[in-house]
């Protein structure tokens, strides 16, 4: 599966989408299969029966990815990120499953790729938005396993859409020239210094 994929792309908006792939899925089929067959196979009663499927399957629920969605809108400079839980939604008795947050688009600055280990089966890779007031925010919540190469894609894609390899050069630029002012700055100081000095000598 891979890590995002673009259900809308035009000039001013970006909506990207993620569903629970074929791991989790496995995973919901393989534990529920746990529970049908111990209900099955067992000869207790069958409120008993019903609660070894209905573990089961909340276990199973438990460990699946969630339905992530995340909209980049440059007409408001807003950036939503929406998250959708199967097992929070059975958990409240279906009174909250959705999860939305709303971040500043003008205030991020860099886009990375980020390192996860992901419990039982090894390396994962998601996203990171970082922001100018110094802190960052995933941009799923769970990361994509094997390799990194479908992640870098969506970063590139997302700082082509926002220009940020432009913003980032432009700001290096200012930097650079700030900097070369300063050491302009220094070296006219130290002349005056030192041109003050010769002055004093001959008096």
């Amino acid at each position: 599966m891979g890590y995002m994929i673009v259900a809308e792309h035009s000039s001013t908006l970006l909506h990207l989408k993620r569903s629970p792939g074929i791991r989790s899925w496995s995973l919901l089929v393989g534990i529920a299969s746990v529970g049908l067959a111990a209900a099955y196979y067992s000869s207790d009663s069958i409120p008993w029966k019903l609660f070894y499927v209905a573990g089961c399957l909340f276990v199973a629920m438990q460990n699946m990815d969630e339905w992530e969605e995340a909209v980049f809108d440059k007409t408001n400079n807003l950036i939503e990120l929406k998250t959708f839980s199967l097992y929070a939604l059975v958990l409240t008795l279906w009174k909250k499953g959705q999860e939305k947050v709303v971040l500043d688009l003008t205030q991020l600055c860099d886009i990375s790729v980020q390192e996860e280990k992901v419990r039982y089966l090894g390396k994962g890779y998601l996203l990171m938005l970082r922001l100018a007031a110094g802190f960052s925010y995933p941009l799923t919540q769970s990361a994509t396993l094997g390799e990194r190469n479908d992640v870098e894609a969506m970063a590139a894609l997302l700082k082509r859409f926002l220009g940020l390899e432009e913003l980032q050069q432009s700001r290096q630029q200012e930097e650079e020239a700030e900097y070369e002012e300063e050491e302009e700055e220094e070296e006219d100081s130290l002349d005056n210094s030192s041109d003050s000095d010769g002055e004093a000598d001959k008096l």
